[in-house]
């Protein structure tokens, strides 16, 4: 394998000599794209040698497209605000444009900083393609979110008429349908990805321009003006100027609402999974109102035994979230004076999070959703069973007097239904209107 890194990469390497998640290839792609688009703004403006200019372009399509992501291994964890991961792309960009000038007979080197970095800094770098490929996992979620939002209506409108128990505390309450249920779960994720498109303005906003520190020293306005709608046209994203380089150089809380709105999307799908995993409990012993398909042997010792795993999965990634925005939280939080310095934390984990939600919505998710089949006896049953009828009769006949009902159904083990009408409080019919179309025809 050719190498094409130099120096600087090869310090980090002895600097950061750990094992754990490598940098991801996907923000590599994004601050090739950001070269790509800075060397084509700097031959517009003339700040750089046209021939030069045009092989940091050939160079940077390579790197973007991900011909040479063998190049870049340096861990996620390091020390500097991302400069060793910035240097590693600016060699072997370098490297490969100096190859191409070689190959075309053209005694030029192109220098990693001098040239491949004019203009810029680790600084506004990072962030930006932190940003861009933000936005790329985040629409990718909706896109996804969208579908499973599809399926959940899908699902309670299947199931509008299927009357069941309806808990609170995990004890009877009152009548629902099952198609009641999943409404609600597709209400609460279409709220979750309203509000991950409301954060997409602020994800196009970057700090290019503001090099170290935000007030933009070595970078032209000319360079500038030139580098967003190259950049923008060649992500195919429209990305602005922020309205404030300094500040959003030294407070990265974009992507802290980014992290937030990701745990609060991953809490919602962990509670539906686990109202989904009791309502499926069973075959025999638990709630069994619905069934969830079985996806392999859930048990080396219990023959028969099948365990929910898709629905586990999805707890399992609302824990990493979760986790994972704490520590982008505690990063965030140790931002000092001009600069975030811990940006690399806070990729690595934010784009661990997207992808990991994205995969497991699309992957898992959904299609347990598509299978899951309703156990319309047993739901009749559990609710003709309990007390949860005793809500609906008590503006007829008073809280007290359906008290008494629930109290002697629950002392002689025998329904509501059947209570009211050995006492005569109602007649069969009345009582039938009274539930209305939560009536069970048992």
């Amino acid at each position: 394998m050719a190498i094409y890194y130099g120096k600087e990469t090869e310090q980090a390497i002895k600097n950061f000599p750990f094992s754990g998640p490598r940098i991801s290839l996907s923000l590599i792609h994004a601050i090739a794209e950001i070269k790509w688009a800075a060397a084509q703004a700097l031959i517009e403006t003339k700040e750089i040698d046209e021939i030069k200019g045009k092989a940091i372009i050939k160079a940077a399509k390579s790197v973007a497209r991900g011909e040479r992501d063998e190049q870049f291994f340096l861990p996620a964890l390091q020390g500097g605000a991302g400069t060793s991961t910035h240097m590693n792309v600016n060699e072997v960009i370098a490297n490969l444009a100096t190859e191409i000038l070689s190959k075309e007979k053209r005694k030029l080197t192109v220098h990693p900083l001098d040239d491949v970095n004019k203009g810029q800094s680790t600084n506004d770098v990072i962030p930006s393609a932190l940003k861009i490929e933000s936005l790329r996992k985040t629409q990718k979620i909706l896109k996804t979110g969208k579908e499973l939002y599809k399926v959940l209506n899908e699902k309670a409108k299947a199931y509008e008429r299927v009357a069941k128990l309806g808990r609170t505390h995990l004890q009877d309450a009152v009548p629902i349908t099952l198609g009641d249920e999943f409404h609600s779960y597709a209400y609460s994720i279409e709220r979750d990805l309203k509000r991950l498109e409301a954060l997409l303005p602020s994800l196009r906003e970057l700090v290019l321009g503001g090099t170290a520190v935000g007030n933009g020293v070595n970078a032209s306005p000319q360079f500038v003006r030139h580098l967003y709608p190259a950049l923008s046209k060649i992500t195919r994203i429209e990305l602005v100027p922020a309205k404030n380089l300094m500040a959003q150089t030294s407070n990265p809380q974009d992507f802290v609402a980014l992290s937030q709105a990701f745990t609060a999307l991953t809490l919602d799908l962990s509670k539906m999974a686990n109202d989904l995993r009791f309502l499926s409990s069973g075959p025999r012993g638990g709630i069994g109102e619905i069934n969830i398909k079985s996806k392999q042997n859930g048990s080396s010792i219990m023959p028969g035994k099948i365990n929910p795993i898709q629905l586990e999965t999805v707890n399992q990634l609302h824990f990493l979230v979760s986790g994972n925005n704490l520590s982008i939280q505690e990063a965030a939080h140790a931002a000092q004076l001009e600069l975030s310095v811990m940006t690399p934390l806070i990729a690595e984990r934010l784009l661990e999070s997207a992808t990991l939600i994205q995969e497991v919505i699309e992957k898992s998710l959904i299609g347990c959703i598509q299978h899951i089949t309703a156990n319309k006896n047993i739901c009749r049953t559990h609710l003709e069973n309990s007390t949860a009828y005793a809500t609906l009769l008590v503006p007829r006949l008073g809280y007290d007097v359906v008290a008494e009902v629930v109290d002697e159904a629950i002392r002689t083990q025998n329904t509501v239904r059947k209570v009211v009408l050995e006492k005569k409080l109602l007649t069969e019919k009345e009582l039938n209107t009274l539930v209305g179309r939560y009536k069970t025809n048992l």
